[in-house]
């Protein structure tokens, strides 16, 4: 029954002004307040939007009378149909007759399955000075005079969520603001050490250190440069860490581990329907990264047909889901790495120009381990440890004969190698040392002029002095 000043429209006003001054989960007294509603009248569906102020996006908080999925299909921005209509203008509207009126978009699509002819009313939830979301019915067709009446109902209704929602915004901004400050404060402490998840302290890591924290205050794009196994994720991850986006995700894909036929779904995501074996929507790995960081370890790989479609995500900061029509607002830091020479794949034709400059906006070259001698008695000592604290053992010492041969080798495969070594070394190990007997016999088998790779060992381990001298 439409407003009148009955006291049943004083007791559903009551009702939910007094649960909303009590309940400190915006979900839960949003759906309150539009199941009290349609306790109230008979309504055959309700919704209450609310502005994302990441992305723009209108986006469906709590329904009444439709399905999660359709209700996830409800996505508009301002100046978008009826509801977007509302947010532009802060008026409410009213439609009397949806299947008259060409505005009226039904992106949730639940209003077609029904057989009857509906109404429709949807009134702005406003603060002082602006548009933070809507509160809409829809019901059987009624006269304009009911409308109208209905109009004034939910306009009272709508500035009561309207504190409630404000005031869960404020809190959530305040609680950002002091996250965002202590993660200032931790970057500002560990300014000028290395990060946390890195192990290295020669001249070449700290001179990149130095670098990676230049970037990580920033929204650039970085292009990681190296060989294999030189810890390219590692990196990225030290970035994300260092940076504003600390708290918000941090996505991984490798663009040669997926064939192209399902890499495009991976990143961009994809409607229902929108090929044969899409049964549900899924979010792709762009989305899911939304405010935070995407690694893109291998994006020489990445296919030439999606490079192109990628281009306008590092430019336009958008994309649309495959199957979908609505333009997804891209909020995200863009990390990628390749152990590829890119411009060779741009001669080949395998890698678009324009791609490359602009993934080349701050390069950082990863040195391989050959590079960085004076760290490998370092990065012995960290996988020794942990690689005896997981097999429930106690190493006490590498003998040296096995750390020289170590420092000799020319690790063609980097840290993972190491790595590699160090965990057989371990299994192998009977008397709480590594012995050079432990290594792989690739190490101790000498080249025919009997010098090991990159020089023989005592030019090695003169060099090493150098540069820890320097």
């Amino acid at each position: 029954m439409p407003m009148d000043n009955t006291p049943s429209e004083f007791q559903l006003l009551y009702e939910i002004s007094t649960f909303l001054s009590g309940n400190l989960d915006l979900d839960i007294a949003m759906q309150t307040v539009l199941g009290q509603i349609a306790n109230y009248h008979h309504i055959l569906s309700g919704s209450i939007t609310i502005l994302n102020r990441t992305d723009g996006q209108i986006e469906t908080q709590s329904f009444y009378g439709m399905s999660k999925e359709e209700a996830k299909r409800g996505v508009y921005r301002k100046g978008e149909g009826i509801t977007g209509k509302v947010y532009d203008t802060g008026n409410p509207v009213i439609v009397d007759k949806i299947s008259l009126e060409p505005a009226f978009l039904d992106r949730t699509g639940q209003h077609k399955k029904l057989k009857v002819e509906q109404s429709f009313v949807c009134v702005p939830i406003k603060t002082d000075t602006e548009v933070i979301g809507a509160l809409s019915i829809t019901l059987t067709w009624e006269k304009e005079f009911k409308l109208q009446s209905y109009t004034k109902l939910l306009m009272i209704v709508a500035s009561i969520v309207s504190l409630t929602v404000h005031m869960r915004q404020e809190n959530i901004e305040e609680v950002e603001a002091l996250q965002k400050e202590n993660f200032r404060l931790q970057a500002e402490l560990h300014s000028g050490y290395r990060p946390q998840n890195i192990i290295g302290e020669s001249k070449i890591m700290k001179n990149l250190y130095v670098q990676m924290q230049q970037v990580a205050r920033t929204n650039t794009t970085v292009l990681l440069l190296g060989e294999s196994g030189v810890g390219k994720e590692k990196f990225a991850q030290a970035i994300h860490y260092c940076s504003g986006r600390a708290d918000k995700p941090f996505i991984t894909i490798n663009c040669a581990a997926l064939p192209e036929s399902i890499i495009e779904s991976e990143l961009f995501g994809h409607e229902k329907g929108a090929f044969t074996d899409a049964k549900t929507m899924q979010r792709g790995k762009f989305e899911l990264a939304s405010c935070g960081t995407i690694f893109l370890d291998e994006i020489g790989e990445m296919p030439l047909s999606l490079q192109g479609k990628f281009l306008r995500v590092l430019q336009e900061h958008e994309f649309e889901r495959i199957g979908g029509t609505v333009t997804i607002h891209a909020d995200i830091r863009v990390i990628a790495a390749t152990n590829r020479d890119l411009q060779e794949l741009i001669r080949q034709g395998k890698f678009r120009v324009d791609l490359f400059y602009r993934l080349n906006v701050f390069p950082l070259v990863i040195p391989p381990l050959r590079e960085r001698r004076t760290d490998i008695p370092l990065l012995i000592n960290h996988f020794v440890e942990m690689y005896a604290k997981e097999q429930n053992k106690e190493i006490k010492a590498v003998a040296q004969p096995a750390m020289n041969l170590m420092m000799a080798y020319g690790w063609p495969g980097n840290i993972r190698e190491l790595s590699n070594c160090i965990e057989r070394a371990v299994i192998l190990s009977t008397d709480e040392i590594i012995h050079s007997y432990h290594l792989p016999t690739v190490m101790q088998k000498p080249s025919e002029d009997g010098d090991r790779k990159n020089g023989t060992l005592y030019q090695i381990l003169d060099s090493v002095e150098r540069e820890v001298i320097q």
